[in-house]
């Protein structure tokens, strides 16, 4: 949607956990190494058996090392299950930065389409991660522990249609990027679930709602719509990210 030894006291989305993201630098290449064989392990044995049917026991004995040595730099689960949504958020926004300056509405297929490429590599992970993704443990992407990588996407969004070449009123822009990452939200879920082979179900999706967007554009000029988006802009701030409570 991913050295030196794990600090567990760090916050993902902090300035040394960016430094992080999911495989710090470690004080050594072998630590580093290690770290990265121990990471990939273990999100792939999340992808082949799920979430609950993985243990670090067994991430330990496939990598042939110690239980004591990989929680040096995993002391849970969740830290692998955090150090993913850190990796691929950072990686997210970082590949945004190449948005092109055009109408919002083309700058949030951009987005959409790119946060597809980041995450399809890790498809099986995230699709064996959806009762995590969905509920309410601290791994939930609705979790307070989550926020980080929910605000860093939502910032994507939010410049898509404040930095567009026909970009509404700066109150406007802000409260229809958070839609938009909201609807990107409803594509993401869609495409976890979508079964058609290289889920081209989910690409349609996509392109039905590149060509439906014009067409809002210019609702978007009704007084009546935007106030429309203005209140739902408020309850996306109340549900998603507990504002206004």
């Amino acid at each position: 949607m991913f050295t030196k030894k794990v600090n567990s006291s760090l916050e993902p989305g902090s300035e040394e956990s960016r430094r992080q993201r999911g495989r710090p630098s470690g004080r050594t290449s072998q630590g580093h190494e290690m770290r990265r064989r121990l990471y990939e392990t273990a999100i792939q044995m999340i992808g082949e058996r799920g979430y609950e049917a993985t243990t670090l026991r067994d991430v330990a004995r496939a990598e042939g090392v110690s239980v004591g040595l990989l929680y040096r730099y995993f002391p849970s689960k969740r830290a692998v299950v955090l150090g993913l949504y850190d990796e691929l958020s950072a990686e997210y926004a970082a590949r945004a930065m190449q948005m092109p300056a055009r109408k919002w509405r083309e700058r949030f297929i951009f987005a959409m389409r790119t946060c597809l490429e980041v995450l399809r590599p890790y498809r099986n992970t995230l699709s064996a991660l959806r009762p995590v993704l969905l509920g309410k443990d601290e791994e939930s992407l609705f979790a307070d522990k989550t926020a980080f990588s929910r605000r860093r996407v939502e910032a994507v969004f939010v410049a898509a249609v404040e930095k567009a070449t026909d970009a509404p009123g700066s109150r406007l822009s802000e409260a229809l990027g958070r839609l938009l990452y909201l609807l990107h939200l409803a594509v993401i879920l869609w495409w976890l679930f979508d079964q058609t082979p290289k889920q081209r179900a989910t690409d349609a999706l996509v392109a039905l709602i590149e060509k439906i967007l014009p067409s809002f554009g210019v609702a978007l000029l009704l007084p009546q719509v935007r106030g429309f988006v203005r209140s739902a802009d408020e309850l996306v701030r109340a549900g998603l990210f507990g504002e206004g409570e």
